[in-house]
């Protein structure tokens, strides 16, 4: 059996799924399997990864669903890796040609019970780091420590053990949403395990530089279930009273959106909830007028 799954969500990218194809080839180390999670394409993504899979130059997974979203697809690939590790890597990333070889190698010398995995670093495409890297000297971490204890910004590439990864609950699936931020998981594995991190890149990634304000404020208003399931989390796991009372205020706002009147009795830190709500209707309504302002300029 391979050592590490390589797991890739995809939806209608069948435009640039080759390089991160291409990217898998020149592995120096072959040791993986590369699950493709259509999420439901219709432009010939099952033609294409099906031409690679008759090429036989890697071993290819591939699964096909119902369109569920970021999340869902990652919930299916769990349910399916059967590989010691795994990690995800976007339809849109590649992978330097010497990734896998690192990750195993670095596994195998510092891995142990205690981690729920490696961290390690992703690049632009000008090669520079998302974010920051890890300070020097800094072998384990808990991943929701590192702005606040750390002041380690930026995107970092997850490779998780397995049979961690499935011990937790899976992301759930609300109608009419497509998001639930990937975080959730890692916050509640972060309770039990620590990571491995280094300054060493795992993943290319196409880092959108406008992807800021406008953007996440539309994500805000799309999937507001699912970013209040998120926030309660955060409200109870957050390392410093800062951030568990910046989720509060994304709770009621969330909770506002989808008229969850009982969103006070429904949350974890109740009297902090009760403080955050002036901010949190402040906040409904600067992104309600935000991605409203933003459609119309679009139009």
């Amino acid at each position: 059996m391979k050592r590490i799954t390589v797991f890739t969500p995809t939806f209608n990218r069948a435009y640039c799924l080759g390089q991160c194809y291409e990217s898998l080839v020149r592995q120096s180390n072959l040791d993986f399997v590369w699950m493709v999670v259509d999420d439901g394409s219709s432009d010939g993504t099952i033609d294409l990864v099906q031409s690679w899979i008759a090429e036989n130059k890697i071993d290819i997974v591939y699964l096909y669903q119902e369109n569920q979203g970021m999340h869902g697809a990652h919930n299916t690939a769990y349910k399916n890796i059967k590989t010691e590790l795994n990690v995800c890597v976007d339809s849109d990333d590649f992978m330097p040609d010497d990734a896998i070889e690192k990750i195993l190698n670095l596994w195998d010398t510092y891995g142990g019970e205690k981690y729920a995995g490696i961290l390690g670093l992703d690049i632009d495409r000008e090669g520079k780091i998302i974010g920051t890297s890890f300070p020097d000297g800094l072998r384990e971490c808990k991943y929701y420590q590192l702005k606040s204890k750390y002041g380690v910004i930026g995107d970092k590439k997850f490779v998780y053990r397995t049979d961690i990864i499935k011990k937790y609950p899976e992301y759930p699936i609300f109608k009419e949403e497509r998001f639930v931020p990937l975080g959730y998981k890692y916050m509640l594995i972060d309770q039990d395990y620590w990571l491995l991190c280094f300054n060493e890149v795992f993943c290319n990634v196409e880092y959108m530089a406008d992807g800021s304000s406008l953007n996440i404020f539309k994500q805000y208003k799309r999937h507001p279930r699912g970013f209040a399931h998120e926030r309660k989390q955060r409200m109870k796991f957050s390392y410093t009273f800062k951030e568990r009372f910046k989720n509060a205020i994304h709770y009621v706002s969330s909770s506002i959106m989808i008229k969850n009147w009982r969103f006070l009795f429904e949350s974890p830190k109740k009297l902090m909830t009760f403080f955050a709500i002036p901010f949190g209707l402040v906040l409904y309504f600067y992104i309600m007028n935000t991605t409203k302002k933003g459609v119309m300029q679009k139009d």
